[in-house]
């Protein structure tokens, strides 16, 4: 299984980039279709962690990945799992 890695360390304290470096890899992991993105907030405060979960549960973004599981036996990182399906059309359920 192909996956992503985002690392924020080197980024931690610029919340602009932070948001922009979320959306780039989700976008990156829909359009090569990859199933899994794992983020690396690192263990810190747990702020930052807490930023990260606070941008995925944005409605346009929720709608966009499949879930997110919190690494058990590692606080400092988080995974994102997709689904691709073939014809899917996420993020328009309900509009007609």
């Amino acid at each position: 299984m192909a996956k992503l890695v985002l690392d924020l360390h080197d980024i931690f304290n610029k919340g602009d980039q932070i948001e922009k470096s979320l959306r780039g890899i989700i976008d990156e992991a829909i359009e090569k279709k990859i199933d899994l993105v794992e983020i690396i907030p690192g263990k810190g405060s747990g702020q930052l962690k807490k930023k990260v979960l606070r941008f995925l549960d944005q409605k346009d973004i929720k709608a966009l990945y499949h879930r997110v599981d919190k690494d058990s036996k590692n606080f400092g990182r988080l995974f994102v799992h997709f689904k691709h399906e073939q014809g899917q059309r996420k993020g328009r359920k309900g509009r007609r």
